[in-house]
């Protein structure tokens, strides 16, 4: 199962899916100058009004909740920086 996150603000909603209306009505919201946007629940409930505003960061991740081990790739993605090594 997939989880949408959505950060705004520093603040996390976790979302069920389909999300592509309520991005389409954040950005909507963003592009105007500003406005309400609904954000609904997980499971139920009113969901939260945010007031979404030109630079207001706004943060979207989806995370794999469940499933089977054995469908995890074989050999982790790495990343090397080497910036962080003298940390």
């Amino acid at each position: 199962m997939i989880i949408n996150r959505l950060t705004v603000d520093g603040r996390d909603y976790f979302l069920p899916e389909p999300i592509t209306e309520l991005r389409e009505q954040i950005l909507k919201a963003i592009q105007n100058g500003g406005g309400y946007v609904n954000i609904p629940p997980l499971n139920s409930g009113p969901g939260v009004d945010i007031l979404f505003s030109p630079g207001m960061p706004v943060v979207w991740a989806q995370i794999a909740m469940g499933g089977d081990p054995g469908d995890q790739p074989s050999t982790p993605l790495e990343h090397h920086d080497g910036a962080l090594d003298s940390l």
